[in-house]
């Protein structure tokens, strides 16, 4: 049973090999299950927007239809998670540790939803883990379905074609992708987490300047 594990993870994290076996299809579950299941948690998202978009840029995949599949498959797998805090609400804070459900996890998601309020939404987006579990907390935490909605669709569509068309141009822009692709990734991923460390700076600030 370990060795089938350690299969399975060393080929989910072979984010190349990962991309040219499931396709379109299967890039669409992945990201519906990162932010639409629980247990979706450990699934490399950011990873695998940025290669897809390299794989655009190189034409193994269309760049438009990419985000045309993704940016959906992301929304409504917040709209999920979204759905199930709002049904089981405060039982899952009592919820003991299993395999794929720490509470650890949940407990970083809502003090990150504390912080900053419905722009947890659109700013998890771009923090593994935290992307996870944030709509699960904003369902249970009462948030209408109205905002939750319009920071969903704004953040689902900012990670999905900010994280492909970024490692899309990257991918045009720099030679021998194929040597440089790990530097490429690391580079996006970083970027991508900027919104989120300058909103936590931001609010630091607030915290430090109240006497």
């Amino acid at each position: 049973m370990w060795d089938q594990l350690i299969v399975f993870f060393t080929q989910l994290y072979d984010i190349p090999f990962l991309i040219s076996t499931v396709g379109y299809a299967g890039l669409a579950f992945i990201i519906f299950a990162e932010t639409g299941l629980m247990i979706g948690f450990f699934l490399p998202g950011d990873s695998l927007l940025v290669t897809a978009g390299l794989f655009a840029a190189t034409g193994h995949l269309d760049i438009f239809l990419l985000n045309v599949i993704l940016v959906p498959a992301a929304i409504m797998g917040d709209a999920v998670g979204y759905f199930f805090g709002k049904k089981v609400g405060p039982r899952l804070y009592s919820r003991p540790d299993s395999r794929f459900f720490k509470q650890s996890h949940l407990q970083k998601a809502k003090a990150f939803y504390d912080k900053h309020g419905g722009k947890t939404i659109v700013l998890a987006r771009f923090v593994p883990v935290v992307r996870t579990f944030a709509p699960i907390v904003a369902g249970a935490s009462g948030m209408s379905y109205k905002s939750f909605a319009t920071y969903n669709v704004v953040g689902g569509f900012i990670w999905v074609t900010g994280l492909t068309s970024l490692s899309f141009f990257l991918g045009h822009a720099i030679p021998d992708l194929e040597k440089n692709l790990l530097w490429v990734i690391g580079l996006v991923i970083f970027l991508s987490f900027l919104p989120a460390i300058y909103e936590y700076w931001k609010h630091r600030k607030r915290e430090t300047a109240i006497p």
